[in-house]
């Protein structure tokens, strides 16, 4: 008799660990389409002409201009990394990683800022259409 009442916790323990993880996960992907949102407003402002969000000149009035922006995207994105790994998920948050590599110098020929962010603007459009 006393070995069914023995596994009540374990079962109480494992819906409450089960429930726990449900939040995270609605936590992670509610600030992932946070992080979405961000970008493409960062992303608008980049396309009507205001540089510094991919830091390609490496100018520090570019950089300022669009530090708050980038500070918010690092912010969420940490935040992102720490429930994703709470969670065991072991791909970091692609579109994060997509936009670290999209930033830096680049050769004198290749397209500006603006332009660059018009075409991820699309890009983006382009997959939530398809979601």
């Amino acid at each position: 008799m006393g070995e069914g009442n023995a596994t009540l916790p374990d079962k109480d323990n494992a819906v409450a660990r089960a429930d726990r993880l449900e939040r995270l996960d609605r936590r992670r992907e509610g600030l992932e389409e946070d992080y979405r949102e961000a970008l493409i407003a960062a992303l608008k402002v980049t396309a009507a002409g205001s540089w510094g969000l991919f830091d390609h000149r490496q100018d520090k009035h570019d950089r300022a201009r669009a530090a708050p922006a980038v500070t918010e995207l690092e912010e969420l994105a940490d935040e992102i990394a720490t429930l994703r790994e709470q969670l065991m998920i072991d791909e970091p948050f692609a579109m994060h990683e997509e936009f670290v590599a999209a930033r830096g110098p680049v050769r004198a020929q290749a397209v500006g800022e603006p332009k660059q962010a018009r075409a991820w603007l699309e890009r983006l459009a382009k997959e939530a259409e398809a979601s």
